[in-house]
């Protein structure tokens, strides 16, 4: 079983762990994801997100550069495993040799702090997707959530954001809207010349959450030629607690949303963005080593083998195929 997932936190968990002195390393941990799980379950490429927050940082560009370190150092331990690809055909050449691919990603626009200079050192350090914000407004744009999320639904891309779209596209780093307002993911549509994905999205008709896309949002990224990657955080899942208070992560219901995104989009705009070491371990999916249990629950809801390789992989890779 192949398997493709948009995005993970592993590394800026990694990164947080080491500043308290803990001696983490990415081949074998306690988190969601490491290599020897990830290796065991049949991953062919992990998205890494060096992922920031605004508010606990003084200097994001510097601290993204920290965490891009640490994932370089990682890739030079463990090429027996892994190796990270800024292309296609490096993916292609990795999985000839069963061996394992890394693309490294950026969970926060404002890492560049304002600068398309930064952006391109970033492109040169091997970014290749870039989400435009997390969960603040910043100089690129404004999230869906959870700040003053009735207010910036409405409030789109800055005009540097626009610029930053325009040169992301330029470069060849690939818009990642999730986190990105309504109104923000709008104007991506509208001025994307290629196609850009949800890395980690659910559906908002299923549960009614900013981070999560209406219709018709859904539609047009797939339109463009996009891919959305299903999350597998509880809240993002569904809109009540258990009789616990605890928003719980059933893979039947991560099923429902893959369902759901696939009906209104098409099957080929569907793949996985599980959030691992993103979010608590409210999760029956308890971290990457037991993806056969998304499997087995999608060919029980009906999906046929082929439709379950294109949302487990076929679906990114043919995405990462044209922009990568």
């Amino acid at each position: 079983m192949n398997i493709i997932d948009m995005h993970c936190d592993t590394i800026s968990r990694i990164y947080e762990e080491r500043k308290q002195g803990k001696p983490v390393k990415l081949r074998s941990n306690h988190f969601q994801v490491d290599l020897e799980k990830m290796k065991n379950a049949g991953y062919l490429l992990q998205n890494f997100a060096m992922f920031l927050d605004l508010k606990g940082t003084s200097s994001p560009y510097e601290e993204c550069k920290q965490q891009i370190q640490i994932f370089q150092e990682e890739m030079e331990k463990n090429q027996d495993m892994i190796t990270m690809v800024t292309t296609y055909s490096e993916i292609s050449h990795n999985q000839k040799l069963g061996k394992m691919s890394a693309l490294m990603t950026l969970e926060e626009g404002d890492a560049c702090e304002g600068s398309l200079e930064k952006l391109e050192e970033f492109y040169q350090l091997g970014i290749r997707m870039m989400t435009f914000t997390w969960n603040y407004p910043n100089s690129l744009g404004f999230p869906g959530e959870p700040v003053a999320a009735h207010l910036s639904q409405s409030q789109g891309l800055t005009s540097l954001g626009m610029e930053f779209l325009e040169k992301m596209e330029d470069l060849g780093i690939i818009p990642d809207v999730s986190h990105l307002s309504d109104a923000g993911i709008r104007d991506v549509c509208r001025l994307a010349k290629k196609p850009f994905c949800a890395s980690h999205s659910n559906a908002r008709s299923l549960c009614h959450r900013g981070r999560n896309l209406p219709d018709e949002l859904i539609r047009r990224i797939a339109k463009h030629g996009g891919v959305i990657g299903a999350n597998y955080y509880g809240p993002f899942l569904s809109p009540t607690p258990n009789v616990l208070g605890c928003y719980y992560s059933n893979v039947s219901d991560i099923v429902l949303h893959i369902r759901h995104i696939a009906n209104v989009g098409g099957i080929d705009c569907i793949g996985l963005g599980s959030d691992f070491d993103g979010m608590d371990n409210n999760l029956e999916l308890k971290n990457c080593g037991y993806m056969e249990l998304l499997a087995q629950e999608l060919k029980k809801s009906g999906f046929h083998e082929g439709e379950i390789d294109k949302i487990f992989y076929q679906n990114a890779l043919a995405f990462y195929k044209e922009l990568l």
